[in-house]
């Protein structure tokens, strides 16, 4: 057999691909593109969408313990606990009145 006698199928439709049917091959070349396009965007807006959620969770939690650590401190830096503390486990007392020394920056 030679290319004269009978022509391939895939040569037949091949040929009419380059001839009669380019249009029809270049909307569904770009129907393809499309539509890989769209599958594209809607992975990368959903795993966008997920890193959102996680960092506002993140973002909470982080909130609650700094509104926790701020009522630690301001429970710790009570003046009445500074002083029980300071009496109490440090031993300290405050000095008489004639041991004070005044100093006047000038």
């Amino acid at each position: 057999m030679t290319d004269k006698q009978a022509p391939s199928l895939i040569r037949a439709i091949w040929n009419d691909l380059k001839t009669v049917g380019r249009l029809p091959l270049l909307l569904l070349l770009l129907i393809f593109i499309s539509s890989i396009a769209v599958v594209l965007t809607t992975y990368n807006t959903r795993h966008q969408i997920t890193l959102r959620d996680e960092l506002l969770e993140n973002r909470e939690k982080l909130d609650s313990e700094w509104r926790n650590l701020l009522l630690e401190e301001n429970a710790l830096a009570e003046h009445t606990r500074v002083q029980r503390v300071a009496i109490k486990d440090l031993d300290m007392k405050r000095p008489d009145s004639d041991k004070e020394v005044v100093v006047n920056l000038k």
